[in-house]
């Protein structure tokens, strides 16, 4: 549609006119920064940072009810820049000029509805938000598609001439990094660090095809984690992990999405969301936060953070039930197939602190939870959920856990509707579901396949054929006939099919 086709009312405000004015704060000490270099920590206190919008207050002046229109009608809209994360401009990036915004088709990835089976083996009606089909496959894609907008803008008003884009990665994190960075190179460049041995084939290709430069280092996610901040504090480079805050305010989208798709009612809505560094739990509880107090959606929903028995910093934080008595402590990780999760030490974690209290508040009643859920569990449900068409990974599989036991606590009461994070497509993890149909799981896994969940390819080959054909020496006449007849045969044998008459 073209802007004068639109109502007359709404044409002033289909392209994004609000002027942010951003900082970074610091969660320690309260000190504001200039948005001019980039951050990941402050300078005084060390502590991480999140971005706020000075003129924040200002989009209150626009009623909730003309919000939710905006955004509805933006969606008819074929400019580029509001595609995807940015059809909520006013709210993720409001300095970035819509020339500077980067789309590769990040966003709105669908809902899909559990069907019946599924939902009876639960307990609850559910969505899984299917973040796989972000480009480069996760809802790493959000924040990407955010920080690297961010970037481009700096470099188009020559801010700086060009970038070294860094991160520790344990798959997810890398494929996003060095695809949105190949977009804008030769100005962007980019280096990963990944934990040697502790990333899927299918995620160490990522990067490698993007063209990013691949480093393996000894240890996991968190060893990688601190060579990174140690060259992001000496050398100039942009590191890209949650602990850079232009990450969490694309993940932010993923809240005004549901938020959309439920028609801005999310009163009964309970979203589940699998714990790995923290940022994406951080992202969805601050946009539900930023869109109440718009007043773009009344209630906030409930939201369900899960973790593996494997790495549960998070979860056994909240054990505590003073919070005056809590203490963080990180945790030595063990083998999880929600690799990406494999986290001990989340950055992220004064973020999910700070934000937890002020949505409870806001909520005037607990409205955040967190279960740990273990490995087997995981798998089980991952191989179940995908048994009932969705394409869910390991982390997809991790929220399921958690919402099936969730249910079975009465923290998900009946009425209420589930939406679970897919965060990756399941491809990406195929490997574990290999070694699961094939019971070859290391034992630090803690995960025992069940017979009903194994699938194995089966080889028909009669034994009374003499010639069968192959690749370059096809059969013909009598003998190809006598193929495709005892072949077939004995396929309808295992199928049990019948005759038909």
């Amino acid at each position: 549609m073209q802007l004068n086709d639109f109502p007359a009312d709404i044409q002033p405000h289909l392209l994004p006119s609000h002027a942010g004015r951003m900082v970074y704060r610091c969660l320690g000490c309260g000190e504001e920064f200039g948005i001019e270099q980039l951050l990941y920590v402050c300078p005084e206190c060390r502590q991480v940072l999140l971005i706020e919008d000075l003129n924040g207050p200002r989009l209150k002046q626009i009623p909730g009810g003309l919000w939710r229109r905006i955004f509805d009608y933006r969606k008819m809209l074929t400019l580029t820049a509001l595609k995807g994360i940015y059809r909520y401009h006013e709210f993720i990036g409001p300095v970035i000029p819509l020339e500077a915004v980067i789309y590769l088709g990040e966003g709105h990835t669908p809902l899909v509805s559990a069907n019946g089976p599924l939902r009876d083996k639960v307990g609850a009606d559910f969505f899984f938000k299917n973040d796989g089909q972000n480009p480069s496959a996760s809802f790493k894609d959000r924040g990407m598609a955010s920080a690297f907008s961010y970037i481009h803008a700096m470099t188009l008003r020559g801010a700086v001439p060009e970038i070294l884009a860094i991160c520790a990665s344990t798959g997810d994190t890398s494929a996003a990094a060095a695809l949105y960075g190949s977009y804008l190179a030769p100005r962007i460049k980019s280096a990963v660090l990944l934990p040697h041995g502790k990333v899927t084939p299918q995620q160490l290709g990522q990067p490698l095809g993007s063209g990013a430069t691949v480093f393996e280092i000894p240890g996991v996610f968190d060893d990688c984690m601190k060579v990174v901040e140690a060259l992001s504090e000496h050398y100039h480079v942009a590191l890209l992990n949650s602990k850079n805050a232009w990450r969490i305010l694309g993940q932010e989208s993923y809240a005004y999405e549901i938020a959309q798709d439920f028609e801005y009612d999310v009163s009964r809505a309970v979203v589940v969301v699998p714990i790995g560094n923290a940022g994406n739990i951080t992202a969805v509880m601050r946009g539900f936060l930023r869109f109440h107090e718009a007043g773009i959606i009344t209630t906030l929903p409930k939201i369900l953070g899960v973790q593996s028995e494997h790495a549960d910093p998070v979860y056994r934080y909240y054990l505590e039930p003073d919070a005056a008595r809590r203490k963080f402590a990180p945790v030595t990780v063990r083998p999880s197939v929600a690799q990406a999760a494999m986290i001990g030490n989340p950055v992220s974690m004064p973020r999910v602190i700070h934000l937890v209290e002020r949505y409870n508040e806001t909520a005037g009643r607990q409205r955040v939870f967190f279960s740990a859920v273990a490995e087997q569990q995981i798998m089980d449900w991952q191989l179940a959920a995908n048994r009932n068409g969705h394409v869910a990974c390991t982390h997809g599989g991790e929220a399921l856990a958690g919402l099936a036991a969730a249910r079975q606590r009465g923290r998900v009461e009946p009425g209420e509707v589930a939406v679970l994070d897919s965060t990756a497509h399941a491809l990406k993890f195929s490997v574990f579901q290999e070694m699961y149909f094939e019971n070859r799981f290391p034992a630090g896994y803690d995960i025992t396949p069940r017979p009903e969940l194994m699938n194995r390819p089966i080889l028909i080959r009669p034994q009374d054929l003499a010639k069968v054909p192959a690749p370059g020496a096809p059969l013909a006449g009598e003998d190809f006939q006598r193929f495709v007849r005892r072949t077939a045969e004995e396929v309808a044998g295992r199928l049990n099919l019948k005759i038909r008459k």
